[in-house]
């Protein structure tokens, strides 16, 4: 079992010729901008400024490498921001295909999704690669106390539909403000590490 009180940061990359070669078990966390990606590192590993958070999207630039004992967690930067320049979106295109190219041990990707909101293209887009590609991955459903409870009732059935041809996935409902979901997470982690 994962002592996640013994997380540090490791690194950045911002660039391929920056990426190393690894061979330790990695958990990947991946989503659209602004969809609590840094919030939730936060809540799992209890700390307040680990991952830096922000109100504006799209300000992680770099791919971030955390180390807790033997695993390495990656923090990848959200993809989706609209303000960014069609040659950052090329930049960040490569560097995601150069990252899972790259012959690592990708233990797990915890795809977050914000669950108030439908399936984006490139939430379907990111699912359907690591489909493609084998990559073992789960769903956090993020945000989901931004909700009433009619609201969130009523979200949670149109999930089921939307993610119906993935229905062997499993869809951990997510909250970095009250930590609903935090033991599901943290089990699944240790399934695939």
């Amino acid at each position: 079992m994962l002592n996640y009180n013994k997380i540090e940061f490791e690194t950045s990359f911002g660039a391929i010729s920056q990426l190393k070669f690894s061979t330790m078990p990695e958990i990947v966390f991946s989503g659209r901008s602004n969809v609590g990606k840094s919030s939730l590192i936060n809540t799992l590993f209890a700390r307040k400024n680990l991952a830096r958070v922000s109100a504006e999207p799209g300000k992680t630039v770099t791919i971030n490498f955390y180390k807790c004992g033997n695993v390495r967690f990656v923090d990848l930067p959200g993809y989706g921001f609209a303000k960014r320049s069609d040659a950052e979106k090329r930049r960040w295109g490569q560097l995601m295909e150069y990252y899972f190219d790259s012959d690592r041990e990708i233990a797990l990707v915890v795809q977050l999704i914000d669950s108030r909101h439908p399936m984006s293209a490139e939430d379907a887009e990111m699912i359907n690669y690591m489909e493609d590609r084998g990559i073992p991955y789960i769903i956090a459903l993020t945000k989901v106390d931004k909700m009433k409870p009619t609201e969130r009732k009523t979200r949670m059935a149109e999930i089921k539909e939307e993610f119906a041809a993935i229905d062997d996935i499993p869809m951990i409902p997510f909250s970095s403000r009250t930590g609903e979901g935090m033991r599901e997470l943290k089990a699944e982690i240790e399934k695939y590490i």
